[in-house]
């Protein structure tokens, strides 16, 4: 277990840090303690996961890749990574309908964030689920499905009502993807681009009139973006997102045909996801206010390039979940890439977010943001029901918690 979070930026606070090999052994350790938080891969950029009692890291579990296909599920331990269950996935002709743009990050701590890829059909990641076991407060290992009433709030759950084991997630037929990036997309054509392919990622340093690439992932048997296609070029060479990052860390592009797990991310398995130093921060609006959203921060375009690596772009379908940034709304999100300097980073963090309030920014719960989420999460006041119910001596606690969902 390392003492910091992916990026370096969160230093942990935990007084004792351990790996379970069992499920009764966590259920015994999480019983027998006052504080306590579990942690996946630490991709996170905020103390969501920081505790000052015990941290616990999932990937001592057995990593459990159980298939059924006559349900059309697969259980997974929950330390297990993406990357690697799509691998055991594909290799017995099945896949997940989505994934994240890195392979790298653990299957649990994923959906506690719901973190998601792109497409305007696809959910994120968390909208998959549909059953997990969890450990609650007093050590006792709780099933629940989609016929709970309360499933809808347990599953982005950002690790506060207990410690997730394993989780059922839906499964498809495994299928082929090819990968094409295309420059200079016209702003003016932002939305038809990413209604273009299964899943479409728009990149920007917000330094021109138009945007920098765009990765149209799309079925192998679509036919693909034509020469002029919305009047952008085709890269005649891998690219990076970040510019003057080596395009070998990314997944194969130029209209290769590949596995769906191979492709839908953006960065390999084996390799550094993104550019390493880094801090991220990430909020979604309704799809409709796109355009208006992005034209607000026009006028800031200089304070944001100069301390941004890359601004992603996706689409996310509308959910039910409580806490995702989806839910009932089909959305944009606006993911910012930033260099690794809170200091420089952080006043400009603070102005993206006062210029997107008039379009109820949800911040994504893994990254850095200022804004309180109440207003903008409608089940903000029933999530907090659960914390009462499920944790109320606040054994999962966090400051972080506290901030986004203070205590009664």
């Amino acid at each position: 277990m390392t003492d910091t979070n992916w990026a370096g930026n969160v230093h942990w606070s935990a007084r004792t840090r351990t790996a379970p090999t069992s499920t009764d052994e966590l259920r015994r350790l999480v019983a027998g303690v006052d504080r306590v938080r579990a942690v996946g891969t630490g991709h996170s950029f905020n103390r969501l996961g920081d505790t000052t009692g015990t941290q616990i890291a999932l990937d001592g579990l057995p990593p459990t890749v159980a298939l059924d296909p006559d349900r059309g599920t697969v259980t997974v331990a929950a330390g297990v990574r993406y990357g690697d269950l799509a691998t055991a996935l594909h290799a017995r002709g099945y896949a997940l309908a989505n994934l994240a743009s890195l392979p790298h990050i653990s299957v649990a701590g994923s959906v506690a964030t719901a973190t998601h890829g792109s497409g305007p059909r696809n959910g994120n990641l968390a909208t998959a689920v549909a059953a997990l076991d969890l450990v609650t407060a007093d050590g006792d290992l709780l099933t629940v499905d989609r016929s709970d009433p309360r499933f809808a709030g347990l599953v982005v759950n950002l690790g506060a009502l207990g410690v997730v084991t394993r989780l059922t997630l839906d499964v498809v037929p495994t299928y082929a993807v090819r990968q094409h990036v295309r420059l200079g997309l016209p702003r003016a054509a932002l939305d038809e681009a990413l209604d273009a392919a299964y899943s479409v990622s728009v990149f920007t340093g917000w330094r021109g009139e138009r945007l920098d690439q765009v990765w149209v992932k799309q079925h192998a048997d679509d036919a693909p973006p034509p020469a002029d296609w919305l009047d952008t070029v085709a890269a005649d060479a891998p690219r990076h997102p970040v510019p003057g990052m080596s395009p070998e860390h990314c997944t194969a592009q130029l209209g290769e045909p590949g596995p769906w797990h191979e492709r839908l991310p953006h960065f390999r398995l084996g390799f550094t996801p993104s550019s390493g130093d880094e801090l991220q921060s990430e909020w979604h609006v309704a799809r409709a206010d796109a355009s208006a959203a992005l034209a607000a921060l026009d006028p800031v375009a200089e304070r944001i390039a100069a301390v941004l690596q890359i601004c992603e772009l996706r689409t996310i379908a509308a959910d039910e979940l409580w806490l995702s940034p989806n839910f009932r709304r089909d959305s944009l999100a606006l993911h910012f890439t930033w260099i690794g300097d809170p200091v420089a980073v952080a006043p400009v963090l603070t102005e993206v977010e006062r210029r997107l309030a008039p379009y109820a920014p949800r911040p994504h719960w893994g990254k850095l943001f200022d804004r309180d989420p109440a207003d903008a999460y409608p089940r903000h006041g029933d999530f907090r029901a659960l914390l009462r119910e499920f944790d109320p001596a606040g054994k999962f606690r966090t400051t972080e918690l506290d901030r986004c969902f203070p205590r009664d």
